[in-house]
């Protein structure tokens, strides 16, 4: 919980950016409310908001606030996202069309899966989330099939924070059972979400690997319990991670020619085939 004490400390910009966090999944609110969920004064967020309206990153309806198209505009110029939508966007069309469900691209971000990308699928699927969305990954499909071949830096707190925040009455909240689902993710290759995260959404997702080894996102296809084939679609998902995790090597590779032929130095690997900077774009 927010204190008085932290609301007077923190800085303009964690002001601001907890006014963003505020929304959420929300189509819009008042400043009463917004002020309410930032845990900040009426009048702070009424100023930062009237900011944000003049620089378009907030759009203003009457007394309704919504995030801005502005904002919608600065994600898409973000290099690294946006190249691995383009590059994924093939495979997830077939992978779609193949399993006939929902498809989602995901990243690893702390202890949340943020939604780079979705194509929908042949059947309207009112739970499926949408691109921004952030949910956490012990409770998901997608969060499990990059955690389990994460370093253990990235899973530690899962396993010394005790107990796992509860979703549905199917989430996995004890460290050691998320430890041991883990290990029979590194086995098959997949994730599977049983109304884990949603109740009525079932899931099953595999891990974009760099070099086989190195998670940069997953893939997964998402629907409803009763109309999702598990054997199946594991088979499509798996072939589909595979695939991408080969085509963000290629790219990569392409890279490091690039950076070759305008005579920069190239990003050295380790032993291991791993670039030695993991910011290299692909």
């Amino acid at each position: 919980m927010r204190t008085a004490g932290w609301t007077e400390s923190i800085s303009v910009l964690d002001r601001i950016t907890t006014v963003f966090e505020a929304f959420g999944e929300t189509e819009g609110m008042g400043v009463t409310e917004l002020a309410r969920r930032a845990n900040l004064p009426k009048s702070t967020v009424s100023r930062i908001a009237a900011d944000l309206v003049g620089q378009r990153l907030l759009d203003r309806e009457g007394d309704v606030l919504h995030l801005g198209v502005r904002l919608f505009e600065l994600g898409q110029t973000v290099e690294r996202p946006r190249r691995l939508r383009a590059l994924a966007h093939p495979v997830m069309t077939e992978l779609r069309n193949v399993t006939g469900h929902t498809v989602h691209l995901a990243v690893l971000d702390d202890r949340d899966v943020v939604l780079l990308s979705v194509v929908r699928g042949r059947t309207d699927d009112p739970s499926c989330a949408v691109v921004g969305s952030r949910l956490p990954a012990h409770a998901t499909a997608l969060g499990k099939a990059l955690l389990a071949f994460s370093p253990s830096d990235r899973t530690a707190p899962y396993l010394l924070e005790g107990a796992l925040p509860r979703r549905t009455p199917n989430t996995i909240c004890d460290p050691a059972a998320l430890v041991r689902e883990l290990g029979e993710v590194r086995r098959n290759g997949v994730a599977f979400e049983r109304e884990e995260c949603d109740v009525g959404r079932a899931c099953v997702a595999g891990a974009i690997l760099s070099l086989g080894t190195v998670p940069k996102a997953a893939i997964s296809v998402t629907g409803p319990p009763p109309v999702i084939a598990e054997e199946r679609v594991a088979a499509a998902v798996r072939s589909a991670a595979i695939t991408l995790g080969r085509r963000v090597d290629a790219r990569e590779d392409r890279s490091l020619e690039e950076t070759k032929r305008v005579g920069h130095p190239a990003p050295t690997r380790s032993p291991t085939g791993q670039p030695a900077d993991s910011r290299i774009a692909w």
